[in-house]
């Protein structure tokens, strides 16, 4: 497939999850090794490039752009990406590693697939197939310095992968020939054939000749459609290709054109993984696959007689792991479970792909920094790179994982700079995603990312979460409590301690109701039969079978009597047939362990003017609980404040003064959490519902409401705009910011609700602003 390669290598060590599994092929377990080398050292990230940046287009555009493969000159300076959709190269200066700067594009006549660089020359793999049977390509040579095309050499087929051998003798070049997916569903054979190109490096580039290796009649499932996909050349000139639909690998001399060597990629038994796309969406590593193909994407030699494989799958299989091979086909480990659990354990695993391949791994490179050998795997669906220390042969240990934009795809190492760029090519305004690359630096510094990762559960397995919605801080100490929202069923509360780093997710709690107290409250409601309004058949529908409940939770407060106050949005609009009232805006009183108390309601007048768009936040102050309301409901103007006098059970509402919209995105702007401060006065986050280059509006404003009046419109001081605080971790800045607590010691703390990974990157920056209220 047209996917993309990844040339990646970087490095850092200490501590975190250990794949151990020598070279079977079964089940894995994860371990702790904190014996890898350069404790001191880290990558971090630096800047991120948005392409709509690039010079000629513009963020403010619904353009679809795209950086799917990235190499760099020779002086690791510049680089140049492959822009697909718009059927192009781009060329972005790096000198400065904290603002990089577009340099233009370079038109190609085709789609490019893949890029790389030799010596001065930037080497393009260019698509012009008409079709997928009529299927044809070039390979262009461009000047990097002036960025203009100097030759271009026919290809037989439609190219995906390229790469150069070390000592500039050849380029190979992988013909896909890739199958229509919307033929016979995708079945395989699908003719033309695949092959691999060797271009040998003789002379000006316009004299380059080509051969054609066939690679047909090797793999067993499919032998007359290879459909190679990835191609790497090791110290001896031997390219080792993917065949990723046929689950097999060949090996190549490129001197003599000849098949070496050619095996099956074989099979991984998976345990303890998530093999179910729930909905509402519940993370269990329950389930066992047993003889998963591997069928692998990305490959990169480690040494001259072992390479790795990034096991994305793609027609049959998929094991969700890499696997370092021997070149003779026997496995020296594979790795198993463990990025899937690691995905789990710092907020980044896409529940929504539990059915299909998981964390998909895309790509994997190997590089030297530092003196210290290190592997680098791309997943895809969960958007970072994990980052291993290979000093133990056939051992690889965890060092750290870095965040990335959405769908990694290519990732290029520049040793000389200690740098490493990091492509991802997911572009679509409509959900926020911008492609990007991503900047990050090889340093004597503590890794900055995660900020949160969580600790195993009794089974071995991590407690998975995200999707954070709503914050509140213990009295004492650091710690603090989050909850998740409706991305997931059976809602829970997350125990964070804040003193270190990353903060550790240390308990879960399950909301659950095994009192009652939902049906009790259910027994006093009509039955409307009316899709448009809350009922007693769509409160019943909140309790699952087991006792725990489906709610969602966007705001979370400690209860003064002990236990949690947490703020259940209600879903639907009363005026909206087509999002139809499922539940109502409910505060819920839960004990200490997470059962359901008592529930307060809103007053059915306002309950009559629900919009989608209600409960964000709650806190407890002076014997009232105070609720913010995203947005303006049905015939008002400004989104409501509500108090809940706790005593006298009666209700009180002011006005909130929303900031206007900014952005040249359009969208709207809201609340998200609020928190107590003493006094009467209150800190509430106000959002734009944009991220990346459209985000405008991430706030801190203080609110007082000593002596307002019931139906009054509130005032509001800025505390903080915290657009430069979300900016500084060098990526594009998150769109929801629904999380803020004050610690006991007084810093504020913010955090960033990820989707569930859906249709986002899954980064979660957890922030401590420090002491910023007057």
């Amino acid at each position: 497939m047209t996917k993309t390669m990844i040339s990646l290598a970087v490095g850092t060590l200490v501590a975190g999850l250990l794949a151990a599994c020598g070279g079977s092929d079964g089940p894995v377990a994860v371990t702790t090794d904190t014996s890898v080398s350069n404790a001191s050292m880290y990558f971090n990230r630096t800047a991120t490039f948005a392409v709509c940046d690039q010079v000629g287009s513009s963020c403010a555009s619904n353009d679809v752009t795209a950086a799917e493969i990235v190499a760099a000159s020779g002086d690791g300076m510049t680089l140049i990406y492959s822009n697909s959709p718009k059927g192009e190269i781009g060329f972005v200066d790096i000198s400065d590693v904290r603002a990089p700067k577009g340099l233009g594009t370079l038109a190609m006549g085709g789609e490019p697939t893949s890029v790389t660089v030799l010596g001065s020359q930037a080497l393009v793999a260019v698509n012009t197939s008409a079709d997928f049977v009529n299927t044809a390509g070039k390979l262009v040579v461009v000047d990097i310095a002036t960025s203009k095309e100097v030759a271009s050499i026919a290809l037989p087929g439609q190219p995906d992968s390229i790469a150069v051998s070390k000592d500039g003798k050849f380029i190979a070049v992988v013909i896909e020939n890739e199958r229509d997916e919307s033929f016979n569903k995708g079945a395989l054979p699908q003719l033309p054939a695949g092959s691999l190109v060797i271009v040998d490096v003789a002379g000006a580039a316009g004299t380059w000749k080509t051969r054609t290796v066939d690679l047909t009649g090797i793999a067993t499932l499919y032998p007359t459609d290879p459909e190679p996909e990835y191609v790497d050349i090791n110290e001896n000139n031997i390219a080792v290709v993917t065949l990723q639909e046929n689950n097999h690998i060949a090996l190549v001399d490129l001197a003599s054109g000849k098949i070496t060597r050619h095996f099956s990629a074989g099979s991984v038994d998976l345990t303890q993984v998530d093999l179910t796309d729930k909905r509402p969406n519940a993370v269990s590593f329950t389930e066992t696959q047993t003889a998963r193909l591997r069928e692998p994407d990305g490959v990169t030699w480690i040494s001259n007689t072992q390479f790795v494989t990034a096991n994305e799958g793609d027609l049959n299989g998929g094991s969700r792991s890499y696997t370092v091979f021997n070149t003779d086909g026997t496995v020296a480990y594979e790795a198993g479970n463990t990025l899937e659990h690691l995905m789990a354990s710092i907020g980044h695993y896409n529940d929504k792909r539990s059915d299909a391949k998981g964390n998909e791994p895309e790509n994997a490179e190997f590089g030297r920094f530092g003196g210290t050998d290190y592997l680098f795997i791309a997943s895809e669906r969960s958007s970072v790179l994990s980052v291993y220390d290979l000093s133990k042969a056939n051992a690889p240990a965890f060092k750290q994982v870095l965040p990335a934009g959405l769908a990694p795809e290519g990732v290029l190492a520049i040793p000389a700079r200690n740098l490493l760029i990091a492509a991802s090519e997911n572009d679509d305004r409509s959900i926020l995603s911008r492609s990007s690359l991503s900047i990050y630096q090889y340093q004597p510094a503590a890794a900055t990312y995660p900020t949160i990762q969580s600790v195993n559960r009794a089974d071995g397995t991590p407690i998975p979460w995200a999707a954070l919605s709503g914050l509140t801080a213990a009295p004492t100490g650091a710690l603090v409590y989050a909850v998740d929202d409706s991305f997931y069923a059976s809602n829970r509360i997350f125990e964070i301690d804040t003193a270190t780093k990353p903060a550790k997710l240390q308990k879960e709690i399950r909301i659950t109701d095994p009192n009652g107290k939902i049906a009790a409250l259910a027994a006093v409601l009509p039955d409307t039969k009316d899709p448009l309004t809350f009922d007693d058949t769509d409160l019943a529908a909140l309790v699952n079978a087991d006792g725990s409940i489906n709610l969602d939770p966007e705001g979370i407060a400690l209860a003064s009597a002990g236990g949690f106050w947490i703020a259940s949005e209600g879903a639907g609009s009363v005026n909206d047939a087509s999002r139809p009232v499922l539940s109502a805006n409910l505060i819920f009183k839960l004990s200490a362990s997470g059962v359901i108390e008592d529930i307060v309601q809103l007053p059915a007048e306002v309950n009559a003017k629900q919009l989608r768009f209600g409960f964000e936040g709650v806190a407890e102050a002076d014997g009232k609980l105070v609720v913010a309301f995203q947005r303006a409901w049905v015939g008002e103007t400004q989104p409501r404040i509500g108090v809940y006098d706790l005593v006298a059970k009666i209700w009180q509402f002011m006005a909130y003064p929303l900031d206007p919209v900014s952005s040249p995105n359009g969208g709207w702007v809201g609340l998200s959490d609020i928190t107590a401060l003493g006094g009467g006065k209150f800190m509430l986050v106000e959002r734009d519902n944009q991220g990346g280059p459209d985000a405008r509006i991430k706030r801190l404003y203080n609110i007082n409401l000593t002596g307002v009046a019931n139906g009054a419109t509130l005032q509001k001081v800025l505390v903080r705009d915290l657009i430069s605080d979300l900016k500084a971790p060098g990526g594009q800045v998150p769109e929801k910011i629904e999380g803020a607590a004050r610690l006991a010691n007084g810093d504020i703390i913010i955090v960033n609700d990820n989707d569930g990974v859906d249709d986002n990157s899954g980064e979660v920056q957890l922030m401590n602003l420090g002491k910023i209220l007057n």
